[in-house]
């Protein structure tokens, strides 16, 4: 549990580096990927995976 916080602790820490370098157009671009990657990891290990599939 701990690596989780700890994984989330460094998203946290990249969105305060965009905000800071006023790089605030690739914010967007990093919260579709995250929710790309919690798609994916749903996909890979619960029943909602065949659910999933058919959107791709």
């Amino acid at each position: 549990m701990k690596s989780f916080f700890n994984k989330f602790g460094i998203v946290k820490e990249l969105f305060q580096f965009f905000w800071q370098k006023k790089l605030w157009w690739l914010i967007p671009m990093m919260v579709l990927l995250l929710l790309f990657a919690v798609l994916i990891i749903l996909g890979q290990s619960s029943p909602i995976a065949p659910f999933i599939y058919t959107l791709f």
